[in-house]
C-alpha cells in the first residue's frame, strides 16, 4: 500500500512540476513570449505585404487569440494569481489527487470475480469441508475472501459466532475501503479557503496601493481585483476536481461494501445447507 502511494505521490508531482516552474519564471517569461509573437508577427506581416495585405492581417488576428488560449493562459493566469498564494491550492491538489488514485487502484485491486470464488468455497464445502474452502479463502486477495476466511474459521463455534464475525470483520474491511477519504475531504474543503485568504490578502494590498498613490484609479483598483480573484478561482476549480474523485471513490466504497454484505448471506446459507452449523448454534 505505501508502495502504491508512493508511485502516485511521485507521478503527480513530475505532472505538476511544469506549473511550479512557472511560478519561478515570472514576467520575464511572459516579455519574451511577447517579443517572439510580436517578431514573428511582424516578419509575417512583412513578407505578406508584397503579396496580398489584407489576407495576412486576418490570418494573424485568427492565428493570435489560438496561441493565446492554448499553452499561454494557463501560464500568465498562474503567474498573474501570485506564486505564492496560487501556491497552496495547487498543493492541495497534488496531495489530493495521489490520495484519489492511490485509493482508485487500491479499490480496483480489491475488485476480484465474487461469484467465481462463491463457487470455488461451495465446492469446496461440498467436497473437502471447511479446511479446504478456508485454503481457498486464504489463497484469495480481496475484503470479501478475507470476510469469508473469518466466517470459515469461527465456523465450529456455531452461527451466532459466524454472523457476529463476519458483521464484525465487515466493518472493519468497509473502514480499511475508506482508509484516506478524510484527507481528501480535508484538502477538498482546504482548497477554496486558502483561495478566499489570498483573494482577502490580494484586495488589501490593492486598498494599501490605492493609499499610497493618494488617488483612485481604474488600473490599479481592476488590476489588484483581478490578481486576488484569481486565487479563488484556482481554489474552486481545485475543489471541484477533488470532490469529483472523492464521490467516485465513494460510490466504489459502496459497491464492494454491499457485494461483501451480500456475499456474507450467501455463506451463511452454504454454512447451513452443508449442515457445517446449525440454526440452533
Amino acid at each position: 500500500m505505501k508502495k502504491i502511494f508512493a508511485i502516485v505521490m511521485s507521478l503527480t508531482l513530475l505532472l505538476s512540476a511544469p506549473l511550479m516552474v512557472l511560478a519561478q519564471e515570472g514576467n520575464e517569461g511572459n516579455a519574451n513570449d511577447s517579443t517572439e509573437v510580436v517578431d514573428s508577427a511582424a516578419a509575417e506581416s512583412a513578407d505578406a505585404a508584397a503579396t496580398a495585405e489584407e489576407v495576412s492581417d486576418e490570418s494573424a488576428e485568427k492565428e493570435e487569440p489560438v496561441k493565446k488560449k492554448g499553452k499561454n493562459v494557463l501560464k500568465e493566469k498562474f503567474i498573474e494569481g501570485g506564486a505564492f498564494f496560487m501556491s497552496f491550492p495547487l498543493i492541495c491538489l497534488i496531495l489530493g489527487l495521489a490520495i484519489a488514485l492511490e485509493r482508485i487502484i487500491t479499490l480496483i485491486m480489491s475488485r476480484n470475480n465474487n461469484k467465481q470464488l462463491i463457487q470455488d468455497v461451495e465446492n469446496a464445502l461440498a467436497s473437502g469441508g471447511v479446511d479446504k474452502a478456508t485454503a481457498i479463502c486464504r489463497e484469495t486477495k480481496g475484503p470479501v475472501a478475507s470476510i469469508f476466511y473469518q466466517g470459515l474459521s469461527r465456523s465450529g463455534q456455531g452461527l451466532g459466532q459466524v454472523e457476529k464475525s463476519l458483521m464484525d470483520y465487515g466493518s472493519v474491511q468497509a473502514g480499511l475501503l475508506e482508509k484516506g477519504l478524510v484527507w481528501l475531504s480535508l484538502f477538498i474543503a482546504l482548497a477554496p479557503m486558502l483561495g478566499f485568504m489570498g483573494t482577502v490578502i490580494g484586495m488589501i494590498d490593492a486598498f494599501d496601493d490605492i493609499q499610497n498613490a493618494g488617488e483612485i484609479s481604474a488600473e490599479i483598483v481592476a488590476g489588484g481585483i483581478k490578481v486576488a480573484l484569481l486565487t479563488t478561482v484556482a481554489g474552486l476549480i481545485v475543489a471541484m476536481i477533488l470532490q469529483l474523485f472523492y464521490n467516485l471513490i465513494l460510490s466504489m466504497v459502496d459497491s464492494l461494501t454491499s457485494e461483501m454484505e451480500d456475499s456474507s448471506i450467501v455463506l451463511v446459507d452454504m454454512l447451513i445447507k452443508h449442515n457445517i452449523v446449525s440454526t440452533k448454534g
